[in-house]
């Protein structure tokens, strides 16, 4: 092989596996608003048997070297639940995927993603929407816009200069991701703080913390909620029973009771949203490792977090409910809710409500109606094989 022609090979074996996770942590180490994710949830990410999104997907590694050096990684990916969905909400039969993107120049991504773009098509894949890493309710998209700022807990980021490499590729934009940020130290604008006291007035509806205690009760509730209410959502993939587990053990460590609220109308549990402290802002000085003493300060700030910035992932309002007055009233009162208790107990000055679809009509005016700003946007690309 000459000096500087570049190889990609499926990942083999564990010596291969440490130079793929390596490889990240080596490239982002430049990058001054990249958080190094920590090694053992990357591992977890990447094994079959740990990670249940092997259990309905094919995935295969792959390496990029140059002679001996190892420049770039990517994973390719068929999931076959998203291959199952309507094809009108994205995915659908013969869509492949490919994520986890990491190259120390363009010849090295290019050579990878055609690489990762063989591999779906030797195995009856037509089309790709990329970078999924892996799954989309993980760390979809490439971040387009926001770069000059770290990411919030369970988002991604990556350089600019993957865009071009990606368009390079003849991909096109899919879908465009936004997250909103917003003060919040005050008050919402008047409007809203009459909707919310009409909501507080009105018997039929309360909003409650969710229990801890009842841990698998409420999160089954709010599952429920979720897939009802995301199934015509765009790029909507089914949970099984076992990824509800799964992110049920990684959520719960870093769960708070009064940032997570679950809305009732005549007794039924019809909305919730959840927010979770950023653990970036832990994370990021921690280089990806809890020993010798990160591991102490992890658990001392799991005890009592404090942090400036408050993540809200994911909310949703039950299908019968949508569109109507009572949805946007009932997200007012959750995200006001949870706005007091962020700021009085946990001393944040910050919210990120994402990601967000940019066509999603409802939640965008919503991000509008409390005067947030979008701050970061990630493009999910599409290409024909």
């Amino acid at each position: 092989m000459a000096k500087n022609e570049i190889n990609v090979a499926p990942v083999t074996g564990k010596a291969d596996l440490n130079a793929f996770i390596d490889l990240a942590y080596r490239l982002g180490r430049s990058d001054p608003n990249w958080v190094p994710p920590l090694r053992n949830e990357v591992v977890e990410l990447l094994t079959e048997g740990k990670n249940p999104f092997f259990d309905h997907a094919d995935v295969q590694l792959f390496l990029a070297r140059r002679g001996e050096a190892v420049v770039g990684r990517i994973s390719a990916h068929i999931d076959h639940l998203a291959t199952a969905m309507d094809p009108v909400q994205g995915m659908g039969p013969g869509t492949g995927n490919w994520g986890l993107l990491e190259a120390e120049d363009e010849a090295a991504a290019a050579a990878l993603i055609a690489r990762a773009e063989q591999w779906l098509k030797d195995k009856g894949m037509t089309r790709v929407l990329a970078p999924l890493s892996m799954s989309v309710w993980e760390e979809p998209g490439q971040l387009t816009k926001g770069f000059d700022h770290p990411p919030t807990v369970m988002m991604g980021h990556q350089p600019e200069r993957y865009q071009h490499y990606i368009e390079a590729q003849g991909y096109a934009p899919a879908k465009l991701l936004r997250t909103y940020e917003l003060d919040i130290t005050k008050p919402f604008p008047p409007l809203i703080q009459r909707i919310v006291q009409s909501g507080e007035r009105n018997a039929k509806i309360r909003i409650r913390n969710v229990d801890k205690s009842k841990f698998d009760a409420e999160a089954g509730i709010i599952l429920h909620i979720l897939n009802d209410a995301w199934s015509e959502n765009w790029g909507f993939v089914p949970f099984t029973d076992r990824e509800i587990a799964y992110a049920g053990k990684k959520f719960k460590p870093i769960v708070r009771e009064d940032l997570i609220m679950i809305a009732e109308y005549e007794g039924e549990p019809v909305a919730f949203m959840m927010t979770l402290p950023d653990l970036n802002e832990k994370l990021k000085p921690m280089g990806g490792t809890l020993w010798p003493f990160n591991w102490a300060k992890l658990l001392w700030w799991l005890r009592k977090p404090k942090s400036r910035t408050m993540r809200v992932p994911l909310m949703g309002v039950l299908k019968k409910h949508q569109g109507t007055r009572l949805a946007s009233q009932l997200a007012f009162m959750m995200i006001e809710a949870i706005r007091r208790n962020a700021v009085a107990h946990y001393g944040a000055t910050r919210g990120e409500i994402g990601w967000v679809l940019d066509d999603n009509q409802g939640m965008n005016a919503i991000a509008d109606a409390i005067e947030s700003h979008v701050n970061k946007e990630y493009t999910i690309y599409e290409k024909a094989l």
